[in-house]
């Protein structure tokens, strides 16, 4: 019965005090919500506002967001600092007085809330309102403010080294350009993530990423790059000098490195660019089978037509392309004469004597001028012989052939053998130097006259007839494919 009447007794004694707490709570609960404060301990997303009226809270939350500043580190050291104003960050002072308001309003409405608050105090947790002047946060967050001067990354590249004549690989530099858009959009998250956190705080750090920068897209290591290294060092040391007498043209490596394909780590040489080369080769220095304009000893100009020039220089084109891919490919420096048509291929005789430049005459030729029936022997630019002549009969349709032709041998004594039936000799001459189809320069000693109109009626067969004396002196003086020009 004791234990019994104890129950009841302690059972009466709680609900008075629940009571009285009840009571005592709702007294509480008026007198405060009469003061429009914050409980004590109430925090706001890690602030104390206990005791505080919205407006104070308000002030007070704005100051302190307001004063956070804001670093951006680079390379681990401060580069751009200011506060979160300077970024255009900015608290919405109304907005975060109606928010404090409500929370004020749910702190003290509820009776949970109240025991809650009065056992273990009030935290709130609530996204401050803000404004973001995105034109001040981008002008602020630009690479242009950082503390180190930008230097943009450079791509490895080849580098040719005149003094030794090969290509070297320039390693890349790493700089630290960057777009600042992923800066402005990093540091703007960073703001907005700060601002959303609910959590107190100073300083927002914002550390620049290593891959924000900006990067060389080739390095030394690309293997394009050092296969290209490697192919042009095996053909930059190439050169070709062609000799045209004392004038020259040299093709080199800034002209060959054009014809150069790499394909499968290999270097390849363009025959195509090579033969369009040579074919310009030709163009400008072949005089054979091309129109000739001679200047006369008259001093005047005549013209050879194309088909009637034997003589000269023309390049053979297939044997020069292989020739120059061959010193090319050989990387070494060389000097030469164009692979030239050089001798009949017939009768094995030379096509020329030499040149100077585009000169293929070069001051060494025979002048004969029919309607003159004179003829002169120029060597050197010097004249050797000047000479009257007599040429092949017109009467006889046997007329001497015009046009330039290398003379095809010479030859002492010789006999001269006509191979026409209806009027065919057999001539012993001493000096003979054919030029033409059996036609050439040879003493006649059986004529006792020469020039004038004699090739008229009594011209030789085609032959050009000399007197001894000249013919002697041509033929000790001249060579095996000197040009002989004839024209009227």
């Amino acid at each position: 019965m004791a234990k019994k009447k104890r129950l009841k007794i302690l059972l009466v004694i709680l609900i008075v005090l629940f009571l009285a707490l009840i009571l005592g709570g709702g007294i509480y609960m008026m007198l405060m919500k009469g003061n429009g404060k914050f409980f004590s301990r109430t925090t706001l997303n890690g602030y104390d506002i206990s005791d505080m009226e919205p407006d104070q809270a308000a002030e007070m939350l704005e100051k302190t967001y307001k004063d956070a500043s804001v670093v951006i580190n680079e390379k681990g050291k401060p580069s751009i600092e200011g506060s979160l104003e300077d970024f255009g960050c900015s608290v919405d002072d109304e907005g975060l007085k109606r928010m404090l308001t409500k929370a004020l309003q749910e702190q003290r409405d509820g009776l949970g809330d109240l025991f809650n608050s009065l056992a273990h105090g009030s935290a709130f947790a609530l996204q401050v309102p803000f404004t973001m002047d995105e034109q001040k946060m981008l002008a602020k967050a630009s690479a242009a403010n950082l503390r180190d001067e930008r230097v943009a990354s450079k791509d490895a590249y080849l580098d040719y080294d005149e003094e030794k004549n090969e290509y070297r690989i320039v390693p890349e530099v790493y700089g630290n350009e960057f777009p600042d858009e992923k800066l402005q959009s990093l540091v703007q998250f960073r703001i907005e993530n700060f601002m959303q956190e609910r959590q107190a705080g100073d300083k927002i750090v914002v550390d620049i990423p290593e891959d924000i920068y900006r990067l060389p897209s080739v390095t030394e290591k690309d293997p394009d790059l050092t296969t290209q290294c490697s192919v042009y060092n095996s053909y930059c040391k190439a050169s070709v000098t062609y000799e045209f007498g004392s004038q020259t043209e040299t093709i080199g490596w800034d002209r060959i490195r054009d014809w150069i394909t790499i394909s499968d780590g290999q270097g390849i040489l363009q025959e195509g660019d090579i033969r369009e080369f040579v074919t310009d080769l030709e163009n400008r220095y072949n005089t054979r089978y091309r129109d000739r304009v001679f200047h006369t000893s008259f001093g005047t100009d005549v013209t050879i037509p194309g088909n009637l020039n034997e003589y000269g220089y023309r390049i053979n084109e297939d044997a020069e392309v292989a020739q120059l891919a061959a010193d090319i490919q050989g990387n070494t420096a060389v000097s030469r004469e164009p692979v030239y048509y050089s001798v009949n291929e017939d009768y094995g005789n030379p096509l020329y004597y030499h040149r100077e430049g585009q000169d293929d005459l070069a001051g060494t030729y025979v002048e004969v001028n029919l309607s003159a029936q004179h003829l002169w022997f120029y060597k050197n630019g010097g004249l050797v012989v000047e000479s009257d002549l007599v040429s092949g009969s017109v009467a006889k349709n046997a007329e001497t052939q015009t046009g330039a032709f290398p003379l095809a041998y010479k030859e002492s004594p010789s006999v001269l053998v006509g191979s026409n039936a209806a009027d065919g000799y057999e001539t012993k001459v001493q000096y003979w130097m054919p030029f033409y189809e059996g036609q050439g320069l040879h003493d006649a000693t059986w004529r006792g006259a020469f020039g004038g109109s004699i090739y008229q009626t009594n011209g030789s067969h085609g032959c050009v007839n000399l007197p001894y004396w000249a013919a002697e002196q041509i033929y000790n003086n001249i060579d095996a494919g000197v040009a002989i020009i004839i024209y009227k």
